[in-house]
């Protein structure tokens, strides 16, 4: 209103929601600097006014009164404010004399899953792991999604070339360990998955949820098997023999970039659906159905997430996945499964052989843990460090990671941080379970006050799209950027602290169109790397360097473009990009890699193993997101509880009663929590969600504590893990449960 004070009036604006992998635009409501409204932008290119709660909680997030507002540094052993000079300086101090003593590899650094969806996450940390060089990586991948990245990398030369359903397109969807209705998507970028699940059905298109629990996303579908959990491969190796048995393999055009399809039919040869239904508890005749309903659908897309991933064979069920849509002919076919194409991502190279993708070019230290894609397993994240010896992990990074939560075994890593680190920074929000132990805490600024470009996301993407939301709010006096928190941290780290923040951009700058005026593929080649930097435009390093990632990409792009549409620009659906995808060493789809073939010799031991009497899986909640939102008091409600899930006839079995507290145990601690009855969850499992055990001394996140749940993964002791992946078993490992009276 004319003559409204300008410190309350109220304004929209558009942002990005980084609150989980559907990337929704957001409409904003801001009064003053404060975000006092979220809905969903109806003209987003992408989302098209699609919101969870998760983006409608926003302004709560953004002014969460926890958010530390400065650093924070450890004297004599107590956290005290400091200025943002004093951080770096004492980073600046006590790391370098580390590495130089010690080497690189004495550094840890622990990426935490929030990394993705901030740009500075996404920019920065991989800089820091260039001038670093340290082999000490942890990340969430391998509490999550690292088969995936690992099957593909072996099928296709890229552990970044991952497929995704066509979910608008498509006549027939599997879904296996997968409950996007409460996920919103994962590795399957997809705005409003709930409707485009529906969609699929209005189009007479069918559904099928493989999940031991009936879920949200079960319950909508039209077929729900509750499959025996941890037996996923097993399902789908006996879906693939099917396919050759009665002959209904058909890969079609793909057969020209695909080689090793005789090798796979001897390898899924002993895995009959007779073979593997007592171990799936799925009956033979329905395996066969599955398999005949794959063939038969004029497109299909077989998609697994997370309770396929985080078990014992979450490489060769990730794997499987793709065969699956090799052999049915669905691999990069519209209405099938094909490969993104971000606007950010250098301009393809031709198609052609690639170098390929190795495992196991170190190891780590203590347990001899094989690396993958340049990680080694979070579950190794303590006896790294409370393991005496040359080489120990001595300083950590950590920056939006609580592992102390996210790893197995937190009690050991509770204690490992505590008494055996000589340094540790934070870069976090937040005084959570893992930085309290920190002696340096940098805090970032809450989402409204960052730009926003996913750059991670839009590789997942099911269409091809490209958004760039400048920040919302300016910073507060005395706050500092992400990205300067990031780019002064690698100076310090690094040896050049004190030098100007702008300096780490314009080395990334410097080398990448170096690199890129050298490639006969670029759309930059031949030209002058000074000139085409002084061309680039933006704000701050972040922008120039977006700005430079867009030109540098496949759709002659500008961060100009992106700011004169600031609901996105739509790039159009996914296309074939075979073979130019490819990057193995044979230029085609290498289907059965040799570290897979390895691996099936245990699988074909599963088929004889008696299965434990009572196993765990975890849950997802629509309201949460791993640990990050339990301090908001909007998202605590509902379903959103950490409580035992046990089926009536198991609970009579074993003396449980509805609401009461119960004892659950198994070979890394227990845990008491109360019971919820409910046939949701099949015979012989139990669930319970991860995240929660916000009961620790020292943490400053007055909701979370107020309802702290207990740590789901305490039962584990880091001992359970995918071979080939390093991944943690947190889903289909044995419990005991017993009642407290």
């Amino acid at each position: 209103m004319p003559g409204q004070d300008e410190a309350t009036a109220s304004r929209t604006a558009l942002r990005i929601c980084p609150l989980c992998e559907a990337t929704c635009g957001l409409t904003l409501t801001i009064e003053g600097t404060r975000v006092t409204g979220a809905r969903g932008d109806r003209d987003d290119v992408f989302s098209r006014g699609f919101i969870c709660p998760k983006g409608a909680s926003f302004g709560e997030l953004d002014a969460d009164p926890d958010r530390l507002t400065g650093p924070l540094v450890r004297e004599d052993g107590v956290l005290r404010e400091a200025t943002w000079s004093e951080a770096f300086d004492l980073v600046a101090a006590r790391m370098r004399p580390l590495i130089e003593e010690y080497g690189p590899h004495a550094v840890g650094v622990v990426l935490g899953n929030p990394n993705v969806h901030t740009m500075a996450g996404a920019l920065y940390p991989p800089v820091l792991l260039s001038l670093l060089r340290t082999r000490s990586l942890f990340t969430a991948s391998t509490v999550d999604q690292m088969p995936k990245h690992v099957s593909s990398g072996l099928l296709f030369g890229d552990p970044f070339a991952i497929p995704v359903p066509d979910l608008d397109r498509t006549d027939h969807l599997l879904l296996l360990g997968a409950n996007p209705l409460d996920s919103n998507g994962s590795l399957c970028t997809a705005p409003d998955f709930p409707g485009k699940l529906k969609a699929l059905r209005r189009r007479g298109g069918t559904l099928v949820v493989v999940d031991p629990r009936r879920t949200r996303t079960a319950k909508l579908a039209d077929r729900h098997v509750a499959i025996r959990p941890g037996t996923d491969a097993l399902l789908l190796a006996a879906l693939a023999q099917v396919l050759f048995e009665e002959k209904l393999a058909a890969p079609g055009v793909l057969e020209e970039y695909v080689e090793g399809l005789a090798e796979v039919r001897e390898a899924v040869r002993d895995f009959t659906p007779e073979a593997v239904a007592a171990a799936c508890d799925v009956p033979a005749d329905e395996i066969r159905l599955l398999a005949r309903g794959l063939a038969a659908a004029p497109t299909a897309a077989v998609y697994g997430r997370v309770g396929s991933s985080t078990v014992e064979f979450g490489t060769l069920a990730n794997w499987l996945v793709d065969v699956l849509n090799i052999l049915t002919g669905n691999l990069d076919r519209p209405g099938g499964a094909l490969f993104p194409l971000s606007a950010t991502v250098p301009s393809p190279k031709p198609a052609g052989p690639g170098k390929g993708f190795a495992l196991g070019r170190w190891k780590s230290r203590v347990a001899g843990h094989a690396e993958a894609k340049g990680e080694l397993p979070l579950a190794a994240l303590a006896e790294e460090i409370d393991t005496p010896g040359e080489g120990r992990v001595r300083a950590l990074v950590a920056i939006a990671a609580n592992p102390v939560l996210s790893a197995p075994d937190g009690l050991r890593l509770d204690r490992a941080l505590s008494e055996h680190l000589d340094f540790m920074v934070s870069v976090d929000p937040y005084l959570n379970e893992t930085s309290r132990h920190a002696d340096v805490v940098l805090p970032p600024p809450p989402p409204s006050r960052s730009a926003h470009f996913d750059f991670a996301f839009n590789g997942f993407a099911v269409h091809n799209q490209a958004r760039y939301t400048p920040a919302a709010v300016p910073l507060d006096e005395g706050r500092m950027d992400e990205s300067e928190i990031h780019a002064r941290l690698i100076l310090a780290v690094s040896g050049m602290h004190g030098a100007d923040p702008s300096a780490v951009d314009d080395l990334v700058i410097e080398r990448a169109l170096t690199k890129a005026v050298a490639e006969p593929h670029s759309p930059v080649h031949g030209g002058d790397p000074a000139e085409l930097a002084a061309a680039l435009t933006g704000r701050g390093g972040p922008e120039r360097r977006l700005d430079m990632m867009l030109r540098l990409g496949p759709y002659d792009l500008t961060l100009q473009d992106l700011l004169a549409h600031p609901h996105g620009v739509d790039l159009g659906p996914l296309r074939p990009r075979l073979p130019q995808v490819l990057k193995t060493r044979s230029g085609k789809i290498e289907l059965l890699p040799r570290p897979v073939a390895a691996d099936l010799p245990r699988l074909r031991r599963a088929l004889d193993e008696r299965p434990a009497a009572l196993v765990l899986v975890g849950r997802r909640h629509l309201r949460s997101n791993n640990s990050w939102m339990h301090n908001i008091a909007s998202l605590n409600g509902g379903s959103n509880r950490c409580t035992l899930q046990v089926h009536p006839d198991d609970a009579a079995r074993l003396g449980l009663t509805d609401g009461k507290q119960a004892r659950i145990s198994a070979e890394g601690g227990e845990l008491e929590v109360p019971v919820e009855v409910t046939d949701a969850v099949r015979g012989g499992v139990v669930s319970l969600p991860h995240g929660w055990g916000h009961d620790r001394d020292g943490v400053r996140m007055a909701v979370a504590a107020a309802t702290p749940g207990v740590n789901v993964n305490q039962l584990l002791d880091g001992s359970r893990l995918d071979p080939l992946s390093g991944t943690a078993v947190l889903n289909g490992f044995p419990v005991d449960v017993t009642p407290i009276s």
